[in-house]
């Protein structure tokens, strides 16, 4: 078992039972959290029948955490005590459970994917359609609207694609994940409702506090006022676009809140990679970090900054670095983010050019049944059926002989692997090349291998890799040229924070001077605004990178 820190101990032993944790990344939160529990429990806070209820936004969060617990709770107190889930599920709860009371059927089908995009590819929108459509359907739900009012919400003009989308929803009596919370929330509004859960969980822990929408928040607060841990970092909130508002929720929750303890040590980065994350802090509101144990990493780690002249240059020095790493330290992870996946682009194009492995993140990570299904069906593609196709996901599922597939577990993953094979094919890969890019296996193999990760900074939060090199810090790139309010600015320097704060031994960040356009036309890019918080933590120059490299003891490096 982990010996706890000091501040983990304050967190579990903590009287206010509405406590705020500040607590960045790599500073032990799942750890705190357990603890948390634990304490709660054995001081009686929360007395049998009674139950805690642990929140979180993701299925990996809520099973670390429950891995956590394990260590700290025995199993018939974890199984009978504690109630951990993802907000979703605990919306499906409420909906099943009491729907009757918002005059709705409980039997109503729950969502099991991205079912509003799977109707907006059979409809053949284009990829901003798409987007906007989604944006309009989670604004008209994010508010505790009922479906008469969503629809009348949705009749204005402008909003015709998605008010369509939405009354075959209700013709389908089926349910999207943006219905969940919304319904939750009317549910709770009913006063004996809410009696009943205010009864039945003696407290509320909150992962990841920062990342809620102000309509989750409203949920928290009926079921766990005053009585709920929040946890999370305002630097980690990057959410924006799927109605998170960090700061709002940040003054909210502190408004509630009796007490806060907030950590200041991190036990996952090097201190040359905190220095870079410690830079951006007058723009993320972080809270300034100290390596826990700094004489613990080779040489205080790595931290640099090159410029390029083109992207095309750039890729091929990231890959010649790649190379460099993965020939020294073969078991280590190398994560090569990009604010978009367009600025990706040229790094991948570079590795593709070299025999180097890497995975891709966005690409599709299917189980051997789902892998073999798809490489086969691609392998006898009729590509010119497909492009006559009218409704290319109805080809596609004839492709795979969808129908045919009965557990359900199978058709949600083929499913998913259709969905991923058509946006692959909307955007101009060829069948062959989307072939090639399955990968068998399950997250947990994604997540855990050694060797070059490609992804984006969304993508990679929660994540660590040893190290992070970090392309495209140019304006327009990070921060997004759309990104023209305050709010939108800081949420743009927290994704490169969160970028950085992925590292563990070192992180690079690269830039070019010329980034081809869509169609290849070179175009002058200026230097991200964010180099210059940067440079405040004095990072190597590309020279300074290679007496570094030259010096380095990379077998202590290896076993650290």
């Amino acid at each position: 078992m982990i010996r706890p820190t000091a501040s983990q101990i304050s967190i579990r032993d903590a009287a206010a039972r509405d406590l705020l944790v500040i607590a960045p990344a790599g500073c032990g939160k799942t750890e705190a959290l357990a603890l948390r529990v634990q304490g709660l429990l054995q001081r009686g806070d929360v007395r049998a029948p009674q139950r805690i209820l642990v929140t979180t936004f993701s299925n990996r969060a809520r099973d670390n955490i429950r891995e956590r617990l394990q260590d700290y709770l025995p199993l018939a107190t974890l199984r009978e005590r504690v109630t951990i889930t993802n907000f979703h599920g605990l919306a499906a709860r409420l909906f099943r459970a009491h729907a009757n009371v918002i005059g709705l059927d409980p039997a109503m089908t729950l969502p099991d994917g991205d079912w509003v995009g799977a109707q907006c590819r059979a409809s053949n929108f284009d990829w901003n359609t798409i987007t906007a459509v989604q944006a309009t359907l989670r604004n008209a739900k994010q508010e505790p609207r009922t479906d008469e009012e969503v629809e009348a919400y949705l009749s204005a003009p402008g909003r015709e694609a998605a008010l369509a989308i939405e009354r075959q929803r209700l013709a389908e009596g089926r349910l999207t994940y943006d219905d969940l919370p919304r319904l939750a929330e009317l549910i709770l509004a009913d006063d004996l409702v809410t009696d009943l859960y205010q009864a039945h969980f003696g407290s509320v822990i909150v992962d990841e506090f920062q990342d809620l929408t102000p309509q989750q928040l409203r949920i928290v607060n009926r079921v766990g006022y005053k009585k709920t841990t929040f946890a999370g970092d305002l630097a980690q909130g990057i959410y924006g676009f799927a109605g998170a508002k960090p700061s709002d929720v940040d003054a909210a929750v502190r408004a509630e809140c009796t007490e806060v303890i907030e950590f200041s040590e991190s036990h996952r980065s090097s201190p040359a990679v905190l220095a870079m994350v410690n830079s951006l802090s007058s723009l993320t509101a972080g809270t300034p970090l100290t390596s826990a144990n700094p004489t613990s990493w080779p040489s205080g780690g790595l931290a640099a900054s090159v410029a390029h002249q083109t992207a095309d240059s750039e890729g091929l020095w990231v890959t010649q670095v790649a190379q460099a790493l993965t020939t020294r330290v073969p078991d280590q992870r190398i994560g090569i983010i990009a604010r978009t996946l367009g600025r990706r682009r040229f790094v991948e194009e570079a590795l593709s050019t070299v025999d180097l492995p890497f995975y891709r993140w966005d690409d599709g990570v299917l189980d051997t049944e789902t892998a073999r299904n798809m490489k086969s069906m691609l392998a006898r593609f009729d590509a010119r059926g497909y492009d006559a196709s009218s409704d290319k996901m109805a080809f596609l599922r004839e492709a795979a002989s969808f129908d045919s597939a009965t557990d359900p577990s199978v058709r949600e993953s083929l499913l998913n692997a259709l969905h991923w094979c058509h946006d692959l094919l909307r955007d101009g890969v060829t069948p062959t090349d989307v072939r090639s890019r399955i990968q068998i296996g399950d997250a947990n193999t994604l997540i855990t291998a050694p060797g070059i990760h490609l992804l984006t900074g969304h993508v990679g939060k929660g994540q660590q890799f040893d190290w992070v090199v970090v392309v495209g810090l140019e304006d327009g790139v990070i921060p997004d040229f759309r990104a023209t309010t305050v709010e939108e600015r800081t949420e743009e320097a927290r994704v490169l924070s969160v970028m950085l704060s992925r590292a563990r031994h070192g992180v690079i960040v690269s830039r070019a001077a010329s980034v081809p356009t869509n169609v290849g036309r070179p175009m002058s890019r200026t230097p991200s605004p964010f180099l210059s918080n940067l440079a405040s933590a004095n990072p190597l120059d590309d020279r300074g990178l290679v007496s570094w490299f030259d010096s380095a003891d990379w077998a202590a490096i290896a076993g650290r």
